[in-house]
């Protein structure tokens, strides 16, 4: 029983942990996306850029990275046990999705884009794969 209740503490601290380093990314990004649409087009105001973000092309490639901060927060709050199955699946979804790429899926593209651009990103990137390392270390 013990030993249950220990592995499911330890999935809700890694969900946990991945949940806030991906948002962490996340803002990033969006800071990033921001001042590069701004430039072009002047400054928009936090609801303006909300908008920008449910509905704006230019914004559109950060939605996979936004799904995956959702799927976590629904794991987290989830009435059932999350399987290890369910933990290995996410931790090989993030890690693909953040492997970033000059030619291939426009989210890998401009992601790679944004690390070339930003040290912040770079720092950020480096937060989330260590932790995925060290599941996947496990």
């Amino acid at each position: 029983m013990l030993n249950t209740l220990q592995h499911r503490i330890n999935q809700h601290q890694l969900l946990s942990q991945l949940r806030l380093k991906l948002l962490r990314l996340h803002k990033l990004l969006l800071d990033t996306e921001r001042v590069t649409y701004e430039q072009v087009r002047g400054q928009v105001s936090r609801g303006e850029l909300l908008q920008l973000v449910i509905s704006h092309d230019q914004f559109a490639w950060l939605h996979p990275l936004s799904a995956q901060i959702l799927r976590i927060d629904e794991l987290l709050h989830a009435d059932e046990p999350i399987t290890p199955e369910t933990i290995a699946a996410l931790v090989v979804e993030v890690h693909t999705l953040l492997t970033p790429e000059e030619l291939g899926a426009e989210f890998a593209m401009k992601y790679d884009a944004a690390l070339q651009r930003n040290p912040d990103v770079v720092l950020a990137h480096a937060d989330v794969v260590t932790l995925l390392a060290a599941k996947a270390q496990r």
